[in-house]
């Protein structure tokens, strides 16, 4: 004899699916990648990919796990998005003389895809600007400007 299943309570799944912060806001930020994802993949790199090159632009000389940290991601995600960097000389890794950190820097192919790039990115940022309207891009960007500082 099989045990029937209990349906969950409705008013449960309904509270989640049209109330839960985190399943609204991913997905928001799916859909956000995708504009991203679409605008960038002719230049072969992806929104994550893209943003942590960035990064790495701007840190200039930041660890893996600095990195990792500021762009609050798990380890696994931030090794395979820097993984893929490395693999296409996007960035390097400088090997020092002395101690164990080996900072990663942005290579001349780096700078030339970002700078290449620009363009599709800045398409898709009108996109999503678009999509999300101007008050809530304002609120993303003010919430994302609230977020624990790089070095947490």
């Amino acid at each position: 004899m099989t045990k029937k299943a209990r349906e969950p309570d409705a008013g449960l799944v309904d509270e989640v699916l049209q109330n839960c912060l985190l399943t609204r806001t991913r997905s928001i930020a799916r859909v956000i990648t995708s504009i991203y994802d679409n605008a960038l993949r002719s230049y072969g790199v992806n929104a994550s990919q893209f943003s942590m090159l960035v990064r790495i632009a701007r840190m200039n000389g930041a660890s893996r796990a600095e990195l990792g940290r500021a762009n609050h991601q798990e380890r696994s995600t931030s090794t395979r998005n820097l993984q893929l960097l490395l693999d296409e000389g996007w960035v390097e890794e400088v090997v020092p003389e002395r101690g164990r950190s080996r900072p990663i820097i942005l290579s001349p192919a780096g700078r030339a895809l970002m700078e290449n790039a620009m363009p599709a990115w800045r398409e898709a940022q009108a996109a999503a600007k678009k999509m999300l309207g101007r008050e809530g891009a304002e609120a993303l960007l003010s919430i994302a400007g609230a977020l624990p500082s790089e070095s947490a």
